[in-house]
């Protein structure tokens, strides 16, 4: 099999690095003259171009765009339409029109497209799901992430859009549907017009409510999931990969209860490794990818409805 990267910068470096420990990279289409050659240094064997596009006549697999946000559209559309499977970097695209637009091109091509959800292929999130959905804590009633650092600011998205894309790929994972109502509000304190720290609020079908913070000002690295259901509460130290189950509840004459809590779930497998070895299953099985297109639509739709807030 063999894949072929686009970008190889802050984040691109790292899918060039698992591609190639997973022995199917065989080139990284890089525009910047510095990126291109460390890469030549830390990959002496690997080729190295400085434009994509000589690769849409090559017999590549797939290919996976790790540019910035606003090229996602035109470039994995040329590449979906040459009859490449693709893998994207969230998010992917700015609109949900031009990310409806890849996933009917996709579909009517009969290609895989694969967004880059990465905390989908976190195998505490996938331990999580299986609880939830076998009922172990009962009726859900609310969830709440935390993703927030002092961390890398952006010109065009806000802190949402760089930090949150993650955390609303899990909600609506976990929960099975997008959220019927949304509110959202932001601080815009670094630049005008781009919100540093943003806390949205979603309701889904059966009053299952959900509350997501985000924030790239902010004085400790905090990555928390808390799932609170009718038996029970999980709560996902991502940072420590280790999966809570807090035995506290409180029953329908409101007496609480507490029988202790334990660590059940703890995995150091590295997510980014497990995504894209799906994405090459994905290719041989021809099976969708659990961030398909439509995981994407959706999660940009999300997105633009907490944007126009």
């Amino acid at each position: 099999m063999k894949t072929a990267t686009i970008g190889a910068g802050n984040w691109g470096k790292n899918l060039v690095r698992n591609f190639n420990e997973l022995g199917v990279l065989s080139c990284v289409a890089e525009s910047d003259d510095k990126l291109r050659k460390s890469l030549k240094s830390e990959y002496p064997d690997l080729e190295v171009i400085n434009d994509y596009k000589p690769l849409l006549n090559r017999d590549l697999d797939g290919v996976a765009i790790a540019t910035p946000v606003p090229t996602h559209f035109e470039i994995a559309k040329l590449f979906l339409e040459s009859g490449k499977d693709v893998f994207v970097e969230k998010p992917m695209t700015l609109t949900s029109k031009s990310a409806a637009e890849l996933r009917d091109i996709a579909r009517s091509n009969d290609r895989i497209l694969m967004v880059g959800h990465l905390l989908l292929y976190q195998p505490s999130i996938q331990f999580i799901k299986k609880f939830i959905d076998s009922g172990k804590i009962g009726k859900l009633y609310h969830l709440h992430q935390e993703r927030k650092k002092l961390g890398r600011v952006r010109y065009v998205e806000n802190v949402t859009w760089s930090l949150g894309v993650h955390d609303i790929a899990v909600l609506i994972y976990l929960v099975g549907e997008q959220p019927r109502h949304i509110f959202a509000s932001g601080h815009c304190g670094l630049q005008e017009k781009i919100e540093d720290d943003v806390y949205v609020h979603m309701q889904f079908l059966d009053g299952i409510k959900a509350h997501l913070h985000n924030s790239w000002l902010w004085p400790e690295n905090r990555r928390k999931l808390t799932i609170v259901g009718e038996k029970g509460i999980l709560e996902f130290d991502e940072v420590n990969s280790r999966v809570w189950h807090h035995r506290k509840t409180i029953d329908q004459d409101l007496n609480s209860s507490d029988d202790g809590s334990e660590i059940i779930f703890e995995s150091n497998e590295a997510p980014l490794k497990l995504e894209l070895q799906h994405f090459l299953d994905c290719i041989k099985s021809r099976n969708q990818p659990i961030s398909n297109g439509q995981n994407g639509v959706d999660v940009v739709e999300t997105l633009e409805r907490i944007m126009m807030l």
